[in-house]
């Protein structure tokens, strides 16, 4: 992957192409992710500082202590549904400092990548005027926005585009926005963000690749690191400290190490945390849908077809359970695509899944044949007006890979034309047994 400049002001002075406003950000860019440590443990202090006597705080007994060591000793790392009673409140009408010393200015609301049920995400004036900073940092204009889950949008992009390039910026969500890609020319597929140490204080949980969750939280507090402390390479699920009221809340973004600029880690996204399948003990994630997705979608070139977009759901309320898949496809070809092509797809999915998935159909016979409903075309189209109707933002909307909201099923079921069912079961070998042999005397 083509690595970001090491300084960024020097090729730009290089190429002629540096103003004084150019140089004041270049610089900024180069300070702080040189001094990356320093300004993480001065971004902490500055935010339990300014809201040292909220509510949330003084219950978990900080009493004012500014210090990353106390600070970690005594707030939880926790999810939404940890925070949701606060938020409630506020979004209720309490103007006690709950969560944040200063007025909630507003409530941003999540796309609802996570199941496709939205959050809701409070801010602060000073907050927006962060997020502007970081906009006045980005590179030059872009053609396109690519947001969140970069790789498995990169087809329908290109379909789209016609070829145009895409240029990816920024790193953002409703909870905070996170940093830059400082090589915005390069592929799509290849980007990866600097994480600006301003904007928040960042931590992270190291991943367990083996089953893709984050390593046991016991109250191991030794499990979180800080910013500089990743290594390249390795996989975290992503935890922010902001100025607008949360602390040490996981985002659920997975990220990879792919390098540094000075101190500060570069992150591929991987994929969202939680956003799996699951019947039994099977549990499929986004990347690992999505690569089987991919591999199923080759069976529609042939008669000049190809994937526009797609979903999934578990769905339970028959047994054994199954994966279900909505799909909307297009075709230029005048070849009508016979049942058995889609039959294969449904094949190719299962036999692209791990094995847990496939020992459940082959074996435990947990998990039945998956679906592939074809929806008409422009269905994913009133799934986002569905979604901006219910108040997501345009700028951060992408298509939920996985769904478990009923009113979302229920319009992706309201618009298929036609369903197919894997054949056969996939191929699987179970692993080699164990035996143990009580010996009696």
């Amino acid at each position: 992957m083509p690595e970001a400049p090491q300084n960024l002001l020097e090729r730009a002075e290089h190429d002629g192409l540096v103003s004084d406003n150019n140089k004041k950000a270049l610089k900024f860019i180069e300070s702080v992710t040189s001094q990356a440590d320093e300004v993480q443990d001065r971004v902490l202090a500055e935010i339990l500082s300014y809201s040292a006597n909220v509510e949330y705080l003084q219950r978990y007994g900080l009493n004012g202590h500014v210090d990353k060591g106390t600070f970690k000793k005594v707030m939880p790392v926790i999810t939404y549904e940890d925070l949701k009673p606060y938020v409630d409140r506020i979004a209720n009408g309490d103007c006690s400092p709950i969560l944040c010393s200063q007025p909630i200015s507003e409530f941003l609301t999540s796309s609802g990548t996570s199941g496709g049920e939205r959050k809701l995400m409070p801010t602060i004036e000073e907050e927006l005027e962060r997020r502007s900073l970081l906009y006045s940092l980005l590179m030059p204009v872009v053609d396109q926005f690519v947001p969140g889950t970069m790789s498995q949008y990169i087809p329908t992009l290109d379909y789209y585009s016609n070829g145009l390039p895409l240029v990816c910026t920024m790193y953002a969500s409703s909870e905070c926005y996170f940093g830059l890609n400082l090589n915005p020319m390069c592929n799509p597929s290849e980007v990866s963000y600097t994480l600006l140490p301003t904007m928040a204080y960042f931590e992270f949980l190291p991943v367990n690749r083996k089953n893709g969750e984050p390593k046991s939280l016991k109250e191991d507090q030794q499990q979180v690191l800080d910013l500089t402390d990743v290594e390249l390479g390795q996989e975290y699920e992503l935890v922010v400290t902001t100025y607008a009221g949360l602390y040490r809340y996981r985002v659920g973004d997975i990220l990879k190490v792919a390098g540094f600029k000075n101190k500060a880690p570069q992150f591929n996204f991987v994929c969202r945390k939680n956003v799996a399948l699951s019947i039994d003990s099977d549990k499929t994630d986004e990347v690992e849908l999505q690569n089987a997705v991919k591999n199923a979608a080759n069976h529609l070139s042939p008669f000049d077809a190809s994937l526009i977009e797609y979903t999934s759901y578990a769905d339970t309320s028959t047994i054994p359970g199954r994966y279900v898949l909505f799909w909307e496809i297009s075709q230029s070809g005048a070849t009508q695509i016979p049942p058995s092509v889609f039959e294969d797809c449904c094949l190719t999915i299962e036999e692209s899944l791990n094995s847990v998935y496939r020992q459940g159909r082959v074996s435990d016979k947990s998990i039945g044949p998956l679906e592939i409903k074809l929806v008409e075309s422009g269905t994913f189209d009133k799934l986002m007006d569905y979604a901006l109707s219910q108040g997501a933002s345009i700028n951060q909307y992408k298509t939920p890979r996985c769904v478990k909201y009923a009113p979302i099923i229920e319009l992706l079921n309201s618009k298929v034309v036609s369903n197919y069912f894997s054949p056969k079961c996939p191929k699987w070998v179970p692993g080699q047994k164990q035996w143990c042999t009580e010996i009696t005397k």
